[in-house]
């Protein structure tokens, strides 16, 4: 689980204890005390293995989770402001994957740009890639295209150089929606 919204955060935890096998809980530090959101009261869950749609759009999917939504969708707001009409996927459980949400949505959309805070290389964005290529290939409008961290050890000091920023995932929406 990696949640991005407080919301989420109790929920899948909630459910995550729930579950009878082990879970691994990610929270990520970079939006503690930053993520602002309203979180009902009382006991709730949020289904382990199951996306959601946190924007609606036709012409380009972005899939994200944990810190990575924020920049996503001020991304993808930015974008609209360009004519581009993205939709952002937040997995919320990276796995199991909610594979059948990422593809309808490229379906309908057919263009992806993943993005996440790890390396390109070996980094789960690659076996989105490839179940994307396995599963909606001929709905594909352009190449699937990953905004990850660099191929480097993780500079602590250098934390904004290193990681997806909102340029960096805006240039990669424009590039695959002009393709």
């Amino acid at each position: 689980m990696c949640p991005a919204t407080p919301a989420d955060a109790k929920g899948l935890l909630l459910s995550s204890l729930r579950d009878p096998d082990p879970v691994l809980f990610f929270e990520p530090k970079r939006i503690y005390r930053a993520a602002k959101g309203e979180v009902a009261e009382g006991e709730y869950t949020v289904p382990l293995g199951k996306a959601r749609v946190a924007r609606p759009g036709k012409q380009v999917t972005i899939v994200t989770w944990g810190a990575m939504l924020y920049e996503c969708l001020e991304a993808a707001n930015q974008a609209a402001g360009q004519g581009v009409d993205v939709e952002v996927v937040d997995l919320r459980t990276l796995w199991p994957l909610d594979i059948e949400t990422v593809v309808a949505s490229v379906k309908k959309t057919g263009r992806v740009v993943v993005v996440h805070e790890a390396p390109k290389s070996c980094g789960l964005g690659a076996e989105i890639v490839s179940l994307i290529n396995e599963k909606a290939f001929l709905h594909l409008e352009a190449p699937p295209v990953r905004v990850t961290g660099f191929d480097t050890p993780f500079p602590y000091t250098l934390e904004n150089e290193y990681l997806p920023s909102v340029e960096r995932i805006g240039e990669a929406m424009r590039d695959t929606a002009a393709f």
